[in-house]
């Protein structure tokens, strides 16, 4: 283990975590070093206050995580709807296809050490389910999903490369597939990974260490649900831009995923937590132009965004 640092540099990764934090030369195509996330956008309804609500607060809104609680609650008529919504204002959308781990009969998860286990799709029907899932999203029109399990990435980016999945799709590996150093993140893009999110309380040498091992965007979150630690980062929003660009803010407050995604949750829920998220990112604005007005937050509509077609 001599030449140690050395082998691990032939590999592109760092021998340490980042603490010089140096700025990223990496850009958005738009020049942008930094972009809006939206999470949890679950129906029509919750699109149409978050757009609203983002037109008052004036919060450039690039892309949004939609039917957190599974794409297959809506119907092919509210996903069409849903999709030119978001074409029109010209917003990328990263579906979550439904079958998933915590979808189907298997019960380790939900215990308390079984779910250390991850969640990935268990059995080829699982996965067989999942693509279908893809497919039906794709005829309504959407260009972006999300993955939490590794293996499925790499088949999922395989079927792009021949074709059965169109090139312009777009796949972000989510938090969920727990990635949180430099390996990880460059595997997450040798795999076929768009857009990367690693966990959620990592420190700026830590992200810094991990930009400097890949190309791709990191999605960061600023705060978070409170079953995930609940914390706030409005005010190193502004370091993480310098540092970690190009990279999605991610903003998700709240109880928990379990609470905040089920799909019985009335109308009047979804849209007031729609509301709170865009009222959060234009606090982390505000803060990000104070601390360091020369970062650049990228227009909306990009030519590089998974927009619906």
């Amino acid at each position: 283990m001599d030449n140690l640092e050395q082998a691990l540099e032939e590999l592109g990764l760092p021998a340490h975590d980042n603490n010089q934090l140096p700025s990223s030369d990496l850009r958005f195509p738009d020049g942008g070093h930094y972009r809006i996330e939206i999470s949890g956008v679950e129906r029509v309804s919750a699109l149409e206050a978050m757009i609203k609500e983002a037109e008052r607060q004036k919060v450039p809104v690039h892309r949004i995580i939609a039917t957190v609680g599974g794409a297959t609650y809506l119907t092919q008529p509210e996903l069409r709807d849903f999709a030119q919504l978001a074409r029109e204002q010209k917003i990328e959308v990263v579906m979550t296809p439904g079958p998933r781990r915590s979808w189907d009969a298997g019960r380790q998860m939900s215990t308390p050490e079984g779910l250390v286990s991850g969640m990935r799709l268990r059995g080829m029907d699982a996965v067989r389910y999942w693509l279908k899932d893809i497919e039906r999203c794709m005829n309504a029109g959407f260009r972006g999903f999300l993955i939490t399990d590794e293996g499925v990435l790499w088949l999922a980016n395989q079927l792009r490369q021949k074709g059965v999945i169109p090139q312009d799709v777009l796949f972000k590996l989510s938090v969920f597939a727990g990635q949180a150093n430099p390996a990880g993140a460059l595997v997450a893009q040798q795999l076929g990974a768009n857009t990367f999110n690693p966990l959620a309380d990592l420190s700026l040498p830590m992200l810094s260490a991990i930009r400097s091992s890949i190309q791709i965007p990191m999605d960061v979150y600023l705060c978070l649900v409170q079953s995930m630690g609940g914390f706030v980062r409005f005010y190193e929003a502004a370091e993480i831009a310098r540092i970690a660009a190009p990279c999605y803010f991610k903003i998700e407050p709240g109880p928990s995923e379990e609470t905040l995604y089920a799909p019985w949750n009335p109308d009047s829920y979804h849209k007031e937590m729609m509301r709170d998220r865009v009222r959060n990112a234009a606090v982390a604005l505000e803060l990000i132009d104070r601390e360091n007005p020369e970062l650049k937050c990228s227009p909306t509509g990009g030519a590089d965004l998974a927009i619906p077609t």
